[in-house]
């Protein structure tokens, strides 16, 4: 090329055109980096802003997005892409498709040096091309932005169900999943989870045969792979158990004396495991240490093939392997557990790592033809489903079955940078995110990167089975070295490697793993040789030196295995964490000290030790190594309320606050990224509009009011969320009925019917009142909700009830799998707002949403208020200024109008019951009311409180004083939904149940209430979703959309607040 034409295509960089590759590697490959919604934003929001002036898309009948799609949106769809500066695609273009001087971007794997790409790397090195890889580009946090992981497992799990029916029904049993296809046969992933729904349901109702049960899902790992799989599984009923509960499975497995089974079991098991539990160390004395095993693997023995294989039916493998630690399944293993009758029918490899974790996985399978059977006992492979052996699966390109989704997800992340790559003429302008993930920059190796040629060199597969087989060629003198630390980030690979070279010495790079971030370490493995044992000796030493440069050290090689483990990293400042030490570290500011606070307060000052659990790690924290710290402040009016609620909670601040200070709220908001306001509602539009100011996330346990609503615009403007009703009654309630609602939605159901009952009452035991019912606080506010009108729709009437008539509205209820409980039911206000909230209020004839009392509690209530017992308005009697009994107040309540007879009549229970049958109440409510006013007091002879001005007030001082709870009485809180859905398709009727039932608890000497726990670790739970950025919807909002009822729901299992569901 001449010097003009250069200069021509070297113009070309930076030039905001974008094209978008035809995928040609595999006939499979139907995903695009950017779909025509991603490309209409980019082209409309002008080159000014987004970067990107033209886009041009190479023509492609198979791209999950048409060709047409893309010209409507303005891209220009041409198999010419001369004109474009940046070229995108997802897979390793064909070298005859790289042009010079361009910028490239897709998963070109090269920088570990893999051999059969650099054929790939040597055409973007003579072509001078600029080279992207997505696989490079992390956040902040490490964690990789541009990934397909949740998608393979989904597509994964999918498909292997898809076999599992056909696998079982060659063994014998038809089961469930005999109806489901593979991933690819749906038209989205929508369609596919409601097919795994179906299934599901058909388990539910129908059961699966005992003689494959009970059937285990083992899922290796806690990463977006895991993830994904266990997302498809849930779909199922489901339980999951620790790995160290697995054995009680199969305790009793439900066979009668003479073999046959005698029952079917209608769900499955789930059981995640990780590193720890498929090791442990040779030494019995010492635990498992990850830090210690990922750099000591030989120092651990496999237990895997023993402590889970034995109870697993399917593996679904996740989890990242390396040569270096111990496999999960060898062959051998796997011969042994069939020997001994094994219940283990699969193995869904998704990393599709082949001879890798996993040994007698010796081939990848493609989506049409995914299954291979092996048989352990003669060490054959077959490709049908019939006879003995395991049915496996490893198909590496997944995530392309539901293509549509998977674009879409990835051009939501690759769209927020396309246009700075596009724009880029000077790789040292990128972001940081950014200028990592540049292998090669004008034809030039980036510094980062330029170890991959040395790598090329020592030529790692060979070395690597020198090594496997105890033997090396290479020097006389030959020891494995492992190096961990900031290798490339900081240039000490190149620097190592030099070391070794100038010494006279060689090496083969047997391993290379890249840290994903800067604070990610990276890990290699050298074979060190040198012909004279003294030249092999300086070189530890001068490695040794490179990694502590300023400090003493002992190394003891064990020479008889010609292995070392060495470390090597940055230098250690002393304000500096180490990286096994890295914490993300955020603040929540609790308002408010009340009894919802310190079960809050305790779930988030846990989370440090709760963030390594595999259910965290599942629902909350990826496959990022970083653990959580939340650093809570309470803060009160009353430094001393604040004081008592956090004692004995580790790690909590205690604070005095007055919301009305603006300048002292605005100080400790400022000062953390979540506020959690446990305040009165009256006070949130304030709290709200600090943290508008100061862009910081704010949860509320309150119903959200039209002052708050009217808030959303700001907040949202604020990049800020304003999550509202987020604890129990609202909060648990709107979950679980969005889960219900929404997983008939999907199945295209129509939900005809939707009630809600919902009620904090004392256990069974200190229901000892004639009430049956107790305060934890002021009892005037519960007093005053039985006065509140109601509305509701029953069989598509709506019914209104007036608030004087509520108590008298109540009707019996009994919970179907809680029938010891005698319950009644009273209307809660207005039902038919959720029918807005829940998108049902077009399709359903039912909504209700009830409070729940033990039975006889509404007739006492609605007797005293007839009598006069609620009555708000000034007594005369109380307003004389005399001192005034409750006796004499009960005479004057009770006997006035009844035949103008004197107090002295009214000597007990019955003579107050006779009183109140004169009245006009039956006798029935008349006996009921009487011992409930024996009990308050009313009867005795003394002195009212002067505060005391109306008879409610009286009634209210007497009930906080007599049905409180006391000592360690428990109290109870019990959440019942009932969803009726008709599906067209089948034309059948479904009835859905979901009952939460929590009791109050000691806990570090303190009773906890069920209604504080249920209240205050939901509203924890928000802050928490937020710190880990799992809500991405800003402005205000309830719990009503997946990505916050989901996961709550789900940590709310795992924290142990159950949630049981049935179907009939």
């Amino acid at each position: 090329m001449n010097s003009s034409g250069g200069d021509k295509e070297k113009k070309k960089l930076g030039n905001g055109v974008v094209g978008i590759l035809a995928e040609t590697v595999n006939k499979w490959e139907r995903r695009t980096p950017l779909t025509p919604s991603h490309c209409a934003r980019l082209l409309h929001g002008g080159k000014d802003r987004t970067g990107v002036s033209r886009i041009v898309v190479q023509p492609s009948a198979k791209r999950i997005h048409h060709d047409a799609l893309y010209e409507d949106v303005g891209c220009e769809v041409s198999d010419d892409l001369s004109d474009c500066g940046l070229i995108l695609g997802i897979k390793q273009p064909e070298l005859d498709m790289i042009l010079p001087e361009r910028a490239y971007a897709f998963f070109s794997h090269t920088h570990k040096a893999q051999k059969e790409n650099m054929p790939l790397l040597d055409k973007i090195l003579s072509e001078r091309v600029t080279l992207y890889d997505y696989e490079l580009i992390v956040g902040d946090h490490g964690k990789r932005l541009l990934a397909f992981g949740q998608y393979a497992g989904r597509a994964g799990l999918v498909d292997f169900l898809h076999g599992l029916g056909q696998r079982y029904l060659s063994l014998g049993y038809s089961t469930p999943f005999l109806s489901l296809g593979s991933s690819y046969m749906y038209s989205s992933l929508a369609a596919a989870k409601a097919a795994v729904i179906s299934v599901g349901e058909e388990i539910a109702s129908q059961g699966l045969p005992l003689g494959i049960c009970p059937l285990v899902f083992v899922f290796t790992g806690t990463g977006n792979v895991s993830l994904g799989a266990q997302e498809i599984f849930k779909l199922l009923p489901h339980t999951f158990v620790e790995p160290s509960k697995l054995p009680e499975l199969f305790l009793n497995k439900g066979i009668s004396q003479n073999g046959k089974s005698t029952k079917r079991v209608h769900h499955v098991y789930g059981c995640i495991v990780t590193s720890q539990d498929m090791v442990e160390h040779q030494d019995p004395s010492k635990s498992f240490d990850k830090a210690d095993y990922y750099v000591h693997p030989e120092h651990y023995n496999p237990v895997f093939h023993e402590k889970i294989a034995p109870y697993t039916s399917v593996l679904v493998n996740c989890m990242y392997w390396e040569k270096r630690f111990p496999r999960l399944l060898s062959t051998k293993q796997l011969q042994d557990l069939t020997a001994k009758g094994c219940p283990l029918v699969g193995i869904c490899d998704i990393t599709c790592d082949i001879g890798g974790s996993i040994e007698f996985v010796n081939r990848a399978t493609l989506i049409d033809s995914p299954f291979f059977r092996f048989n352990a006992t003669n060490n054959t492979y077959y490709q049908d489903m019939d006879g003995d052996g395991v049915l496996c699966m490893a198909v590496d390109i997944l995530p392309t079955e539901f293509a549509k989704e998977a674009s879409q997800h990835f051009g939501d992340i690759l769209s927020e940078f396309v246009g700075s790559l596009a724009s880029m003429t000077e790789v040292a302008d990128l972001p940081a995110h950014l200028k990592r993930a540049c292998i090669s920059y004008r034809g030039e190796l980036t510094s980062l990167y330029e170890y991959i040629p040395r790598m090329r060199k020592s030529d790692p597969e060979e070395a690597q089975d020198n090594i496997t087989n105890g033997a090396s060629n290479q020097r006389t003198y030959n020891i494995l070295v492992s190096l961990s630390g900031h290798l490339f980030d900081k240039f000490l690979i190149n620097e190592a490697l030099d070391m070794i070279e100038a010494a006279g010495g060689s090496f083969h790079l047997a391993k290379c793993e890249l840290g994903q971030s800067a604070d990610a370490e990276s890990y290699s493995e050298l074979e060190v040789g040198a012909d004279d044992r003294k030249v092999l000796d300086q070189i530890i030493d001068s490695l040794t030196r490179l990694a502590n440069p300023d400090e003493d050290y002992i190394i003891s090689p064990r020479r008889e295995t010609n292995k070392i483990s060495l470390k090597i990293g940055k230098v250690q400042q002393e304000n500096e964490k180490k990286p096994e030490e890295m914490t993300k570290r955020s603040s929540v500011l609790i308002l408010g000290a009340g009894r919802v606070c310190r079960p809050a307060a305790e779930f988030l000052a846990s989370v440090r030790n709760i963030s390594s659990q595999p259910w965290y790690k599942t629902y909350l924290g990826g496959d990022s190594e970083e653990q959580t710290d939340v650093h809570v402040i309470v803060a009160s009016l009353y430094l001393k309320d604040a004081k008592e609620t956090v004692e004995g909670i580790s790690e909590v601040e205690a604070v005095q606050l007055d919301v009305s200070d603006s300048e002292s709220l605005f100080k400790y908001v400022s000062e953390v990224d979540v506020v959690l306001s446990l305040l009165p509602a009256s006070c949130h539009a304030v709290v709200a509009k600090t943290c508008i100011e100061l862009k910081k996330h704010l949860i509320t346990a309150s119903y959200v009011d039209d002052e708050t609503s009217m808030l959303h615009e700001k907040a949202k403007s604020a990049g800020i969320t304003i999550l509202g009703e987020m604890g129990l009654d609202p909060g648990i309630d709107h979950m679980m009925a969005m889960k219900m609602i929404n997983e008939a939605h999907i199945r295209k159901g129509k939900v005809k019917s939707f009630t809600s009952y919902c009620g904090g009452l004392p256990s069974p035991a200190a229901a000892n009142n004639p009430l049956a019912y107790k305060f934890s606080w002021n009892p005037a506010g519960a007093i005053r909700a039985g006065r509140n009108p109601a509305k509701y729709k029953s069989n598509g009437n709506i019914i209104h009830v007036d608030g004087e008539d509520l108590y008298d509205s109540a009707t019996r209820f009994r919970v179907p799998n809680l029938p010891a409980f005698a319950l009644e039911c009273l209307p809660n206000r207005n039902s038919l707002v959720y029918g807005e909230h829940y998108g049902i209020e077009s399709e359903a004839s039912t909504i209700f949403r009830g409070t729940l009392r033990y039975e006889g509690f509404s007739m006492i209530m609605s007797t005293l208020s007839k009598l006069g017992f609620f009555d708000n308005e000034a007594n005369e009697l109380l307003s004389s200024g005399k001192k005034i009994t409750f006796g004499a107040l009960l005479s004057n309540v009770i006997v006035k109008d009844a035949d103008n007879e004197s107090a002295e009549a009214l000597a007990g229970e019955e003579e107050i019951s006779k009183r109140i049958i004169k009245l006009g109440h039956s006798k029935e409510s008349a006996d009921k009311a009487s011992k409930t006013i024996m009990f308050l007091g009313y009867n005795e002879e003394r002195e009212i409180p002067s505060l005391c001005k109306s008879v409610f007030d009286a009634t209210c001082y007497l009930m906080e004083e007599k049905l409180a709870y006391s000592g360690n009485e428990q109290d109870m809180v019990l959440l019942h939904h009932e969803v009726e859905v008709e599906l067209p398709e089948s034309k059948r009727t479904e009835k859905h149940t979901a009952t939460l039932l929590e009791f109050g608890e000691i806990k570090n000497g303190q009773m906890t209430t069920a209604m504080a726990k249920t209240v205050g670790i939901p509203a924890a739970i928000g802050a928490l979703l937020l710190i880990e950025d799992k809500i991405k919807t800003r402005g205000v909002l309830r719990p009503l959309e997946p990505e916050v009822y989901l996961p709550a729901l789900d940590i709310l299992q795992a924290y142990g607040i159950k949630v049981v569901e049935k179907t009939e």
